[in-house]
């Protein structure tokens, strides 16, 4: 009887575990922290950043349509061209399909 016990509290705790992991990963939270700064609120970028990097990315529909979220992962993580660094040591590889979920949902939306 103890051994069950012992097993349903290691399964409660590695369920509230999960979802400590979870909240932690919020998308919108993570981009407001790494990404904002440079790709704007809405995934549009400041004009500051767009005369300072000329090639940086608009979250639209076109980007979108020409991105899953494991190659938007893969720019997280490797960096793209010499502008977009790396965020392989910032960011966990959870925590950057977070963002990439949340930038998609960006590019889906109609702003003005």
């Amino acid at each position: 009887m103890k051994i069950r016990s012992m097993m349903i509290a290691l399964a409660l705790t590695s369920a509230a575990a999960a979802s400590r992991a979870a909240a932690q990963a919020d998308g919108k939270a993570l981009y407001d922290e790494h990404c904002k700064k440079c790709h704007g609120v809405v995934g549009r970028p400041p004009k500051t950043m767009k005369e300072k990097f000329p090639k940086i990315y608009t979250f639209d529909a076109a980007f979108i349509a020409a991105r899953s979220d494991d190659s938007v992962v893969k720019i997280l993580t490797k960096g793209k061209n010499e502008d977009m660094v790396s965020f392989k040591d910032k960011l966990k590889p959870a925590e950057m399909m977070e963002i990439a979920k949340y930038v998609r949902e960006l590019g889906s939306k109609s702003h003005p």
